[in-house]
């Protein structure tokens, strides 16, 4: 290469380089104007504070480099209460997101289930979206920012609270708050995502991990239907390795949908009819098929179901509470003993972590004595059934009033579809013909409840 192309390659690098920075000034002017609206208090600075622009370490730049992922690629986070674990999924080479690291979660407040009202310490559930105005780097907490709630869904059912963040310092109110080191690395994750022109990322908050065990373990809980349909965005990730498009209608989720020409969703209103592209179609459905196999083959089993609300407001990763109570023994999702060591990552000063499970929980059964009224009739999901033959073509989805169904056969097992989203009543059994409610008063079809469904009884009801 002659001096001339030298001097030519030198000044397109340098000014690469003026535009990413000019890029990373325009985002952390945005940032720093939008501290104010932060859910965490900010320390009075007008300027992004200098810990929301330090690199990445060398240890995660080589991870990513290892991962053939670019660095400033998009990126993806998926949350999961009950495990307490903090997924960051990463854009790869080939366009598809790929899981790059898991932070164990330091403390999330509230029980499982949905945020549904101001004041009631819940940690959101659902699907929300990250802009650069909601990061915040003025925070007390360290670094933090705003999960958008609410959000289209939320709104569209009449749900309350704001400032719901994922922030540092290990302290929660309705937060998932994280060590000041992870929120560090995941603020420089999103910051560096942002300046390679992603113009928002996805936040998908989870009760627990999707499966057919955790399903079944839960049926009895009156977020079953929310749960369910949420499913739907959790399993269009899974088969895609790509962001799902979330719209709402009808006051529920829908995900990869294109509505009819001059058609919209609108929260609220009924669903237009839309469409799905059939291979995405075709792929949940066989992986919502499989699940739904395995779900009611554990009910029928009699796999137990857990108590509902337990007291301990949240939760916390057991290699954090194994800090704070070494003399306990921990156990398994299952109640196998699993000893786990200690997080090496630092715990602020004021850490505390969830409180025992209270004697007075409230269980499913109590729940089911509160409401004697039948559930109301399931809303049909749409089929997922492919058009065409030769070639793949997208699913026609008309949404209709449903009409009230025909008495199924006494030997058909209820599907996994459930009551509206928004419906407060408890999901029906799974069991088929099933016995009328025994005196104990515990739901129809449930097995005698075991310690609870959050962190707690997941590692063996610790004291």
């Amino acid at each position: 290469m002659g001096i001339g192309g030298v001097a030519r390659l030198k000044r397109s690098t340098l000014h690469a380089r003026l535009q990413t920075t000019s890029r990373f000034l325009a985002v952390s002017a945005v940032i720093a104007a939008a501290a104010a609206l932060a859910g965490c208090d900010t320390d009075g600075t007008n300027v992004a504070s200098a810990r929301a622009l330090r690199p990445l370490s060398a240890e995660m730049v080589a991870e990513i480099e290892k991962k053939n992922m670019p660095k400033e690629s998009p990126i993806l986070v998926r949350i999961f209460k009950e495990e307490a674990e903090f997924e960051v999924w990463k854009q790869d080479a080939t366009g598809h997101f790929a899981h790059l690291k898991t932070y164990p979660i330091c403390r999330w407040s509230g029980e499982l289930g949905p945020k549904v009202k101001e004041g009631d310490r819940q940690a959101p559930e659902g699907f929300y979206t990250i802009t650069p105005g909601q990061m915040n780097p003025n925070s007390n907490y360290y670094l933090a920012f705003n999960l958008g709630f609410p959000n289209a869904y939320d709104r569209a059912n009449d749900r309350t609270g704001a400032f719901l963040m994922v922030h540092g310092d290990c302290s929660s109110a309705g937060c998932y708050a994280m060590t000041d080191e992870q929120i560090q690395e995941i603020y420089a994750l999103g910051r560096d995502s942002f300046l390679g022109g992603q113009k928002s990322f996805q936040v998908q908050a989870y009760p627990f991990r999707m499966t057919p065990l955790n399903l079944a373990k839960h049926r009895n809980n009156p977020s079953m239907a929310f749960w369910r349909m949420i499913k739907e965005g959790h399993d269009h990730f899974m088969v895609t390795k790509a962001e799902p498009k979330v719209d709402v209608c009808d006051k529920r989720y829908v995900f990869d949908a294109e509505p009819g020409p001059g058609m919209s969703f609108r929260p609220r209103d009924k669903c237009p009819a839309y469409t799905v592209p059939a291979e995405i179609a075709a792929a949940v459905k066989e992986k919502s098929d499989k699940d739904e196999r395995e779900f009611t083959a554990l009910a029928n089993k009699g796999i137990a179901t857990v108590a509902v609300r337990t007291g301990t407001d949240g939760g916390m990763h057991p290699t954090f509470l194994a800090k704070l109570r070494p003399q306990d023994a921990l156990f398994d999702n299952d109640g196998h003993f699993r000893p786990v060591m200690p997080s090496s990552i630092p715990l602020p000063a004021n850490v505390n972590p969830p409180r025992p499970p209270s004697p007075e929980a409230e269980t499913t059964s109590s729940i089911a004595a509160a409401q004697p009224e039948p559930a109301a009739p399931a809303k049909p999901k749409p089929t997922m059934a492919l058009a065409g033959t030769s070639k793949p073509a997208p699913t026609v989805h008309a949404v209709t009033k449903p009409q009230p169904a025909a008495p199924k056969p006494q030997t058909e097992v209820a599907q996994m579809s459930a009551p509206p989203a928004n419906s407060t009543a408890p999901p029906a059994s799974p069991f088929p013909n099933p016995p009328p409610a025994a005196s104990s008063g515990i739901m129809t079809g449930a097995t005698p409840v075991v310690p609870s469904g959050t962190f707690e009884s997941r590692w063996g009801g610790m004291r």
